[in-house]
């Protein structure tokens, strides 16, 4: 629930920042609502009318995602722990729990939608674009050692073979550590083909 308060001042201004003060927050965090202008009356002594605002912290980029998280695995009848962190680049979220395989899914492709949706619960309608980070149990991780040692594996075969090899379908997540694997190689290269979401990496001889 967002925190919520209300002051006066002399003037606006004042009772903006005396609200700041309080949040111990920068202007741009907070929604300010003027609820009264107030009024200097005559020679600021006689009618003279206080200011008054109602100023609303604005969630952070990772609240939001948090929120976003708990209501879809409320949803789901999901048991698992999170962890939200942020800078000024990222939102990472760390999920760990008995039912968390669930949400990783079938090659990941659960993981990247949750990741893909909070990117948009992030970003939609602001201004400076802030990337989503979910890792699951350190899948990420073992998912990419598991894709560079594939990478190394296939190039040798398609090196001996003479024959270019086909992988199956994957997301741009881990198309991008294969090609990334085996861009400075000397004997092979990479390329995509098909589209979205069946797209596939070829290494091919060069």
């Amino acid at each position: 629930m967002s925190t919520v308060l209300e002051k006066m001042g002399r003037t606006v201004e004042e009772a903006i920042s005396r609200a700041l003060d309080e949040l111990k927050v920068e202007r741009s965090q907070v929604d300010v609502e003027v609820l009264d202008e107030g009024n200097k009356g005559i020679f600021g002594l006689i009618g003279t009318k206080t200011a008054r605002v109602r100023v609303t912290l604005k969630e952070t980029p990772g609240e939001r995602v948090k929120k976003f998280l708990d209501e879809v695995f409320e949803k789901m009848n999901l048991n698992v722990q999170m962890v939200v962190e942020e800078d000024d680049k990222a939102v990472y979220v760390k999920i760990e729990g008995e039912d968390s395989g669930i949400i990783i899914g079938r090659r990941g492709e659960t993981l990247e939608a949750l990741q893909f949706l909070s990117c948009l619960v992030v970003n939609n309608g602001k201004g400076d674009y802030k990337k989503v980070i979910i890792d699951i149990e350190n899948y990420r991780k073992r998912r990419e050692d598991t894709l560079v040692k594939l990478s190394h594996k296939l190039a040798e075969r398609v090196i001996k073979s003479k024959k270019n090899i086909t992988l199956e379908p994957m997301s741009p997540y881990e198309r991008r550590i294969i090609h990334s694997t085996l861009q400075n190689n000397k004997y092979v290269k990479t390329y995509s083909i098909g589209d979205e979401p069946n797209r596939k990496v070829v290494i091919s001889l060069k």
